[in-house]
Order: structure tokens, then C-alpha cells, then sequence
């Protein structure tokens, strides 16, 4: 869990300081910018809550997230729902059409909202999804949890999965530094 908060926070810091730089975001109020970023960077994990609580509660993963939850046990499920991600493979979030929708509404959010704190949180939100590709395609080899709930595409080779991720990330650096 720790390398995953690690991995996250590198990309969100690294992304958000060259965006900074090449906007001059020095100014105090450009802390809301940062602020929706961290708060961006956490909305995409709610998604394994949803799984847990309201998609699947019958699995057994879910069961001993609720007998945690009641002992109170933060940081035990914390580390359950890390180890045991790969297992969900009907997420909200982590899905291509929820990452389809979600860039054409960061696109609506970046190009007519002037709020800095929903411009973090937009870009932030999309970086979290490609990091969670970069490790699925490292981990894994494969896309397929992000495409399992496509009717057209079921499976992705590893190069079409590449390309989709160059994609995603083209799009990601459009937003970040030219809108």
C-alpha cells in the first residue's frame, strides 16, 4: 500500500510542479490548483469503497472489509483492499467508458470553469486512472479489468493496451498544458 500512496504522490507532484512552471501558478491562490490535486488523487480509490458496499457485498473480500470496519480497523482495511485490487474487476472508476465519459467531462470542467480547485482535481482524478494503467500494464500485462465491462472490446493485446495508455497520456499532458 505504501508504494502505491508512493508511486501516486511521485506522478501527482512531479505533474502538478512542471504544470506550475510552464503556467507561472506562483501565486498563493494557485494553491487551490494543488488542493483539488490531492483531493483528485483520492476520489478514484472511493471506487473500491463502491465495489465493497454496493456492487459486491456478497463477496468475501467485502465480508471481512465490514468485520474490520466494525473492530474499527483502518489501516488493516486499508491494506486489504491494496492486496487484494486485482480481485475487483467490475469497477466504477477503473473502467475505458467511465475513462471516456470522465475525459470528455474534464474537458467541459478545463475548458469552461475557471475554478482552479476543479481543475486539480480533474487532472489529478485522470492521472490516478493512467497510473493505475501503468501498473496494471506492468503488474499484469493487460488492460482487460479496464475493458471487461466493454461490449465491444473484451480483450486487449499489449500493444493495443500501450497504445491506449499513450493515448490516455497525450490527453492527460493536452490538459495539463494547453487548456
Amino acid at each position: 500500500m505504501k508504494r502505491e500512496l508512493v508511486i501516486h504522490f511521485s506522478f501527482l507532484v512531479a505533474f502538478f510542479i512542471f504544470i506550475a512552471l510552464f503556467r507561472q501558478y506562483f501565486e498563493f491562490r494557485y494553491l487551490l490548483f494543488l488542493f483539488g490535486g490531492l483531493v483528485g488523487t483520492f476520489l478514484p480509490d472511493v471506487d473500491h469503497l463502491i465495489y465493497v458496499y454496493a456492487s459486491r457485498p456478497h463477496e468475501l473480500t467485502s465480508q471481512r472489509v465490514n468485520f474490520m470496519l466494525a473492530k474499527r480497523e483502518w489501516l488493516p482495511i486499508l491494506n486489504l483492499l491494496y492486496m487484494t485490487r486485482s480481485e475487483r474487476k467490475q469497477l466504477v472508476f477503473h473502467s475505458a467508458f467511465f475513462q471516456i465519459i470522465f475525459t470528455i467531462l474534464a474537458f467541459l470542467v478545463l475548458t469552461s470553469s475557471g475554478s482552479l480547485f476543479g481543475r486539480g482535481l480533474v487532472l489529478a482524478f485522470s492521472l490516478h486512472l493512467l497510473v493505475d494503467q501503468i501498473v496494471d500494464l506492468t503488474e499484469v500485462d493487460s488492460l482487460d479489468n479496464w475493458f471487461n465491462q466493454s461490449p465491444l472490446v473484451a480483450s486487449l493485446s499489449k500493444q493495443k493496451a500501450t497504445l491506449y495508455w499513450l493515448a490516455n497520456l497525450i490527453i492527460i499532458l493536452i490538459f495539463g498544458f494547453l487548456l
